[in-house]
């Protein structure tokens, strides 16, 4: 087993925030830096940032194998780096990235807690590894923890804080002799074991190959299982919510004396900046826009959209009945625009609160085979559509 494959990924989130456009220290933006993956000294009234990130996910060990789970943490430590005659604004924490590879523990001999002291990370870091076997599952709860004492320095200086914090924190999980439990859509089985999982400051997905569910990435944003970085993209922009194509322009947009700035700003600032100058036509173009297939928005294990159904009174609605839209659930602007137009259903899904809707595509669009090859729809409820034929 290698991490190597999701790197990546794991670099994305590693950099996600670290300098923000326009990649200069004097931006406002970045005058308040690292919001995502904090591990910082206790603060003593606990107020401060986290002092801590719980990760809790669920192995299912292979019938007749020895699990055993194998812990990359990663990180950045914050270096003040002065100021330059470029950037005379004000010192700049630096980004130092760490990662700090565990020994493979063996968890069928069901040790239920060990405390793992992180000396590498140049600070007080502990780990702690809690494992409780339930029916055929291991629960699995990490907790990484900052033990460094607070400084009154510290109350009067966040840049001084983080460079006693970690940063940027995440955890990278691999099994062998098993395999992780989604917890976006864990199976039956699972369910309530994974709806009991307490994570705090992190949210673990499933990475890597998608038909061994061997690996997980305990990230500090948000994610959906499987995520990936698309293969257009030339590399991290270090921007929440990056659009590749319009970062790029923007940044071809700036000044001289702006980018020298930048570039004094931090070697990963200067690094954007002269990718970003070298990108060819091509390239640049390809940041536009690419046709795939749509994987259909599925959070609850619906079935396909070609079996889900739903019952309009004694009419079937499935994927290929044709309505008729007659919105009236707070309906906004463009959904009254749709108001009596005859539409075909492309599926049927639950969302994140299991209420239903209806996808549809719109007949007289005659875009309407392009907006379903890249699975852009119009949802609606059931009670705002109405069967235009029997559904058999």
């Amino acid at each position: 087993m290698t991490f190597e494959a999701v790197e990546r990924i794991a670099d994305a989130v590693l950099y996600e925030g670290y300098v923000l456009y326009p990649y200069r220290a004097s931006a406002m933006k970045n005058q308040f830096r690292w919001q995502f993956g904090v591990v910082a000294p206790q603060a003593p009234d606990g107020d401060g940032e986290p002092s801590f990130s719980q990760t809790e996910c669920v192995i299912e060990p292979a019938p007749g194998r020895a699990p055993r789970l194998v812990i990359r943490v990663r990180f950045l430590r914050a270096t003040s780096r002065p100021a330059g005659d470029e950037r005379p604004s004000a010192p700049w924490l630096e980004g130092m990235p760490h990662a700090i590879d565990l020994d493979a523990m063996d968890l069928s001999d069901r040790v239920p807690e060990r405390v793992l002291p992180l000396p590498d990370a140049g600070i007080a870091v502990q780990l702690k590894v809690r494992t409780d076997f339930i029916d055929r599952f291991i629960k699995l709860q990490l907790r990484l923890e900052n033990l460094e004492p607070w400084r009154e320095t510290f109350t009067a200086s966040r840049d001084a804080m983080l460079q006693r914090a970690l940063v940027g924190t995440h955890l990278l999980l691999g099994v062998d002799g098993g395999s992780f439990v989604s917890l976006v859509e864990p199976p039956a089985a699972a369910a309530a074991l994974a709806a009991d999982c307490r994570n705090q400051h992190v949210w673990p997905v499933l990475v890597g190959d998608r038909s061994r569910h061997d690996m997980m990435l305990s990230s500090p944003i948000v994610l959906y299982d499987y995520p990936a970085v698309a293969k257009e993209s030339q590399g991290d922009l270090c921007d929440a919510a990056e659009i590749d194509e319009i970062l790029s322009l923007r940044i071809l947009t700036m000044t001289d004396e702006e980018k020298r700035e930048a570039r004094a700003t931090d070697p990963r600032a200067r690094a954007i900046l002269d990718r970003i100058e070298a990108l060819s036509p091509e390239a640049l173009a390809a940041l536009h826009g690419t046709m795939r297939s749509a994987d259909f928005f599925n959070p609850r294990g619906m079935p396909p959209p070609d079996e889900a159904f739903v019952m309009a009174g004694s009419r079937r609605i499935a994927r290929g009945s044709r309505v008729r839209l007659r919105p009236k659930r707070r309906a906004d602007a463009m959904d009254l625009f749709l108001t009596e137009q005859a539409a075909t259903v492309a599926g049927v899904y639950r969302d994140v609160d299991d209420r239903i809707y209806i996808a549809v595509t719109i007949d007289a669009d005659p875009a309407a085979s392009l907006q379903e090859s890249v699975g852009r729809f119009f949802y609606f409820d059931p009670a705002e559509v109405e069967p235009l034929e029997l559904d058999g």
